[in-house]
């Protein structure tokens, strides 16, 4: 999952402090979501699925398919 989000940052050229923003914390803490150092709660991890249109299975690992669900709610 950490691999994931990582990657998904660096595909836009976004710096992990454009994510923290977002997600409205601090890029340390941003920073240890993608190292796997701190658990990413379920409400951030909605987040970052909908910011990067894609999948929390996705970020999970339990799906290669990167597409989102067609029935999402935002």
């Amino acid at each position: 999952m950490y691999r994931r989000i990582r990657e998904l940052r660096e595909d836009k050229d976004l710096l992990q402090k454009d994510l923290a923003e977002y997600l409205n914390c601090t890029q340390v803490a941003y920073s240890r979501y993608e190292l796997g150092t701190r658990d990413i709660p379920t409400d951030i991890l909605k987040k970052i699925a909908l910011f990067h249109n894609t999948s929390t299975d996705y970020l999970l690992e339990l799906t290669n398919n990167p597409a989102p669900y067609k029935d999402r709610k935002i």
